[in-house]
């Protein structure tokens, strides 16, 4: 989805009490207009994306909790989404919400139009959210210091690089 060289732009942790989380329940993301960090596009049999999200369940999702919720198949879409249906308030037909487990990991682009339905679910809502893009893509404005972090690999540092294009093939994969 990314390629071989790719990189952690940021990451945050959200907890959610009951109802709307701090950012409401407004859809978001979506591939129209054109945003450069944020896209999908397949191409010669290979899909590419900008920023692409890894978001772990630290709790049981179960159906009826609210959570993650998305549009299927909008990173495709060459249309706005209506705007007046980007309000979450109340669960859509063409909506889907994304259960499972504790240890769940649910793996989205940030160009699928998506959000968070009101929690409804016992105790808060804890999910960890790792947002990757390729290698020379920044969405955040700042970068990790891969010399605070003691003992990592040569790719743990790479994933950890400032965003660069300059050494394309630094850390493409001998094959």
């Amino acid at each position: 989805l990314l390629g071989d060289r790719f990189r952690l732009d940021h990451d945050y942790a959200d907890l959610i009490r009951s109802g709307k989380g701090p950012i409401g329940t407004r859809l978001h993301g979506g591939s129209t207009p054109f945003d450069p960090s944020q896209y999908y596009r397949f191409h010669n049999g290979e899909m590419r994306n900008g920023l692409t999200v890894v978001a772990y369940n630290l709790r049981d999702v179960n159906e009826g909790d609210g959570g993650f919720g998305c549009v299927p198949g909008s990173h495709k879409s060459n249309l706005p989404f209506p705007d007046e249906w980007r309000e979450l308030e109340h669960f859509q037909p063409f909506m889907r919400a994304v259960t499972g487990p504790a240890g769940t990991a649910i793996i989205f682009t940030e160009a699928l139009t998506h959000g968070t339905l009101p929690w409804q679910g016992k105790g808060e809502r804890r999910t960890l959210f790792y947002k990757f893009s390729p290698h020379p893509l920044s969405w955040a404005a700042r970068y990790y210091n891969a010399d605070n972090y003691d003992g990592l690999t040569e790719r743990q540092q790479a994933i950890l690089e400032p965003p660069n294009a300059r050494y394309r093939n630094r850390w493409v994969r001998q094959v």
